[in-house]
């Protein structure tokens, strides 16, 4: 085989380095989304930013921040971080969609889903009083991991 016909195979077969080194990236991609732990949505979401996607704005609140412990009422620092996100979300016209994520140790009179449930429906009521319309807010789902380390979360974002 001659040099020049050793070269014109060389490029023949180029797509199979190609093609491998995309196989690979995807493999670890899937690796990826598998160890997030429940997160999917929050490493595809930050995928597609970096692809040109507009970003989405979402707030991650710790309930053990805005509710009592073991119980669904607002502190009054809670109360000025609802008004905060509020005023945030009150411009627009998306909807607002609002998930309680992980479970609370300190559960008192309620069990995690109760908790989680009342929760939203506080974080909701607080939403609407602080100028959101109750059109807008949508309550997702109650994500219960119990390997959460951080305790419950309220997740609230645009949709």
């Amino acid at each position: 085989m001659t040099a020049r016909a050793a070269s014109a195979t060389g490029r023949r077969n180029r797509w199979a380095l190609s093609f491998a080194d995309l196989a690979l990236l995807l493999l670890g991609f899937f690796v990826l989304l598998q160890a997030s732990n429940g997160r999917q949505r929050e490493v595809v979401n930050g995928v597609a930013q970096q692809f040109g996607a507009p970003a989405a704005q979402m707030d991650r609140l710790a309930a053990h921040s805005l509710f009592q412990p073991g119980e669904a009422l607002l502190t009054p620092a809670g109360e000025q971080a609802i008004a905060q996100v509020a005023s945030r979300y009150k411009a627009g016209k998306q909807s607002i969609e609002i998930r309680s994520i992980g479970l609370d140790a300190a559960t008192n009179r309620f069990d995690n889903w109760d908790l989680a449930a009342a929760r939203l429906g506080a974080t909701a009521r607080a939403l609407a009083a602080h100028g959101i319309a109750r059109e807008r807010i949508l309550i997702r789902g109650l994500d219960q991991q119990s390997e959460s380390k951080a305790g419950q979360q309220i997740l609230i974002r645009a949709k």
